[in-house]
């Protein structure tokens, strides 16, 4: 069964770093695509960005230069590294593991961990 659960959230000043990491219970890195997403309060959830097989990654513009996510084949765990973080920052986030099937995909999601950016 694929369990999905993070850890790493919390206060952070602006500028400053914080990383998230999703330990994945059941998951194979060459079959799914692992996705990290945010919701703010009263917006829709968003992609911050994904990894798939062979470690390519996909970020928003958003957070494209200042967030890095990276898996770890041996320890079955994504990680977001955000960097140079801002107010707008704030929100709920989510790991996502997604595989494909002929007959619809498989979604998974964390129990979200709260990031909050502010002086």
């Amino acid at each position: 069964q694929v369990q999905l659960v993070e850890s790493g959230g919390g206060l952070v000043q602006p500028g400053g770093s914080l990383r998230l990491s999703c330990a994945a219970s059941g998951v194979d890195f060459s079959i799914y695509v692992m996705g990290w997403y945010r919701q703010a309060p009263g917006k829709q959830r968003e992609l911050v960005g994904f990894v798939a097989s062979g470690g390519r990654t996909t970020y928003a513009d958003s957070v494209k230069g200042r967030f890095t996510i990276s898996d770890d084949n041996a320890k079955n765990t994504v990680n977001l590294q955000m960097n140079s973080l801002k107010p707008e920052d704030t929100a709920v986030y989510y790991c996502n593991a997604v595989r494909s099937s002929a007959g619809g995909p498989y979604i998974y999601w964390g129990q979200g961990t709260q990031v909050t950016v502010s002086s």
